[in-house]
């Protein structure tokens, strides 16, 4: 199974249309012949047009309870004959759903369903009701997840317990206490699947926005010279890269400002239109004696409705630079919408950073 995308729902809105319900009908029947398809697709569809992916999803999940007959472990067995057959990763996040609101009662069972759903679609949702009713009995369920073979097991182990994991609700008891979910992050910080340490990376990040210093702590006891550790740490600190935390950039080994001239930044055409791309063009030499690494990223302070601009960094270029080595970056970007960012007119600056210090600025005019 692929990573179940979630950065679009208005796109992702759709995937619960008509022709997919009948699917999910047509197979659950197949699964148990006393399922009722004309009621499911009653109940799926009534209202829908005003729902959410989200409600969408544990609209489906409902559904299929009040569809079939039996309890909760009986339909359990035909949700899981269902799995495999269902045409879509995210539509399977239905049936964690389902365990989360019809087996809280049935600790041992539904653990073990979430275990075995997340292969076809992530539990990671599923998995947070049972940590908010009972977080140190669930934490010890993953925890020996976080050994499990099956990486998509290991990695519902870290994503299920990030405490800002996007489209759910948050955790206190973890977000106030990063400690309790460090066995399983040191256990999976060399994971061999990137699919894992991505989620170990974006787990750390979170923590990092309410416990910098704990996870800097933690990632300094670290074998960095394992490049999976590496990796890992290079993700998990990117929100106090770009902050310019001393301590973050020191752990990746760019701690000392930068000895270095900007020789040009260019940041062209001069004014654009939304779509069009916009090109920045860095050259810059070293006067340092010796070999530095450079870690370098650029904001665009993006103007608000009322006038005022909040910068918005991004990721650029981290490298060794020699001893009077002379580079040129080059950056293009399409300035386009986003659900989480609209543009407004007006003129737009932007700086580079090396090492947590601004070293150049320019600007756009955008037009409408």
């Amino acid at each position: 199974m692929t990573t179940v995308e979630i950065d679009n729902p208005q796109a992702l809105k759709h995937i619960f249309n008509r022709a997919r319900l009948e699917h999910i009908a047509a197979e659950a029947n197949a699964c148990n012949p006393a399922f009722d398809r004309e009621r499911f697709l009653a109940l799926c569809s009534e209202g829908a047009d005003a729902l959410s992916v989200m409600q969408r999803m544990r609209r489906v999940a409902t559904s299929l309870q009040a569809a079939q007959p039996g309890g909760y472990r009986e339909q359990l067995k035909v949700l899981r004959r269902l799995a495999p057959r269902i045409d879509s990763a995210f539509v399977c996040l239905a049936l964690s759903e389902y365990v989360a609101i019809h087996g809280l009662d049935d600790f041992d069972v539904s653990m073990d369903a979430l275990k075995f759903f997340t292969r076809f679609g992530s539990s990671e949702f599923g998995i947070r009701p049972f940590l908010l009713r009972d977080p140190h009995r669930t934490l010890q369920v993953m925890r020996r997840w976080a050994a499990d073979p099956d990486d998509h097991v290991r990695r519902l182990a870290s994503e299920g317990c990030r405490p800002r994991l996007p489209w759910a609700g948050r955790l206190p008891v973890l977000a106030a206490d990063p400690s309790l979910a460090e066995p399983i992050l040191q256990a999976l910080r060399a994971d061999p699947a990137l699919y894992v340490r991505k989620s170990v990376a974006n787990h750390l990040n979170d923590i990092a926005k309410d416990h910098p210093a704990w996870v800097m702590a933690l990632i300094e006891s670290w074998p960095l010279v394992d490049p999976h550790c590496a990796w890992v740490a290079r993700h998990a600190l990117r929100t106090l890269i770009k902050q310019g935390d001393r301590r973050a950039l020191a752990i990746l080994g760019a701690g000392n400002v930068a000895q270095m001239e900007v020789e040009r930044f260019d940041v062209s055409p001069a004014s654009l239109k939304l779509g069009d791309p916009l090109t920045l063009n860095l050259v810059f030499k070293s006067t340092a004696e010796g070999p530095q690494k450079l870690v370098i990223d650029y904001a665009v302070h993006y103007l608000k409705a009322a006038g005022h601009a909040t910068p918005k960094v991004f990721k650029w270029k981290t490298l060794e630079l020699a001893a009077g080595e002379t580079q040129t970056l080059v950056k293009r970007q399409v300035v386009r919408d986003f659900s989480t960012r609209v543009h407004h007119a007006g003129r737009h600056l932007v700086e580079v950073m090396v090492n947590g210090e601004k070293v150049a600025r320019g600007s756009f005019l955008l037009e409408f």
